[in-house]
């Protein structure tokens, strides 16, 4: 099993959520966050004063996946939320050595 998880532009969440529900993907974790990357925030205009925003809004969504569908979901996750602009995120993948059910103590793929 992997985790999947990514960090994309907040109004890209629904093209997200949707591309996996399509995969068949069951559950997922959504989570704000914020932070930056290679834009480094932005300045911003507020009632005339200018301001540094260095730390841009983003989502982070997290998802486990059967080794076999791992790459489909990366690859759904990507084209969802590629903006083709600086800032449209970053994807990463870790290896699961168990998932339990917390309801039914089913483990592994089951648990999924």
């Amino acid at each position: 099993m992997k985790l999947i998880t990514a960090i994309v532009k907040p109004y890209r969440l629904d093209e997200v959520k949707t591309a996996l529900q399509e995969l068949g993907v069951h559950g997922l974790t959504v989570t704000e966050a914020s932070g930056y990357g290679r834009q480094r925030g932005h300045t911003e205009v507020y009632r005339g004063a200018e301001y540094q925003v260095d730390l841009v809004p983003k989502v982070r969504i997290e998802v486990v996946v059967d080794d076999a569908e791992a790459d489909t979901a990366i690859e759904a996750i990507v084209k969802a939320a590629r903006t083709g602009k600086i800032g449209d995120g970053k994807v990463w993948v870790l290896p699961v050595e168990t998932v339990v059910r917390v309801r039914t103590d089913e483990r592994g793929p089951d648990a999924l």
